[in-house]
């Protein structure tokens, strides 16, 4: 009697129905499941510092750099580096890891810190929708310099590896 239970046991077991499979496709990754964006202000050492603007969802790249063209609001202890405009659209292109951003704005209207609000600003939204860690933002101006529009990272995601 001992030998049968182990002979059960590997009958049970094997005839289950339960087969072995590979990897399942499952689709991309969920995009808008967050309480808001990040934006990205500078702090009074001129350090980006991000900012939960609570919106009830993600949602675009477009949609959160024309928030972030409206300023820190009443956080007193953030500022911006991109001058205040009127109009906020922003258009969007991508290419293959990039990030086209046309700004209402010229370049004059933005220091390198701000740009660099600008950039992680996008790119945050881009990461958290899914999006590949290794694509780059390029800002394009009103009045553009081939400085301007290099292709760039967030500062603080290559810091963080």
């Amino acid at each position: 009697m001992k030998r049968i239970w182990p002979v059960v046991l590997a009958l049970l077991l094997a005839g289950c129905g339960v087969e072995p499979s590979g990897p399942v496709v499952a689709g991309d990754a969920p995009t808008g499941l967050a309480p808001g964006v990040t934006l990205y202000f500078l702090d009074a050492q001129r350090h980006l510092r991000p900012q939960l603007r609570e919106t009830g969802r993600l949602g675009t790249i477009p949609e959160a750099v024309s928030l972030l063209l409206t300023g820190p609001g009443p956080d007193a202890e953030l500022h911006t580096e991109i001058a205040a405009v009127s109009v906020t659209r922003i258009q969007l292109s991508t290419a293959p890891e990039l990030i086209r951003l046309r700004l209402p704005l010229t370049v004059r209207d933005v220091t390198p810190s701000g740009i660099d609000q600008i950039v992680c600003t996008a790119l945050g939204v881009h990461v958290q929708s899914g999006g590949s860690r290794t694509t780059r933002a390029q800002v394009v101006f009103v009045q553009s310099t081939p400085e301007s529009e290099k292709r760039r990272t967030c500062p603080l995601f290559s810091r963080a590896g």
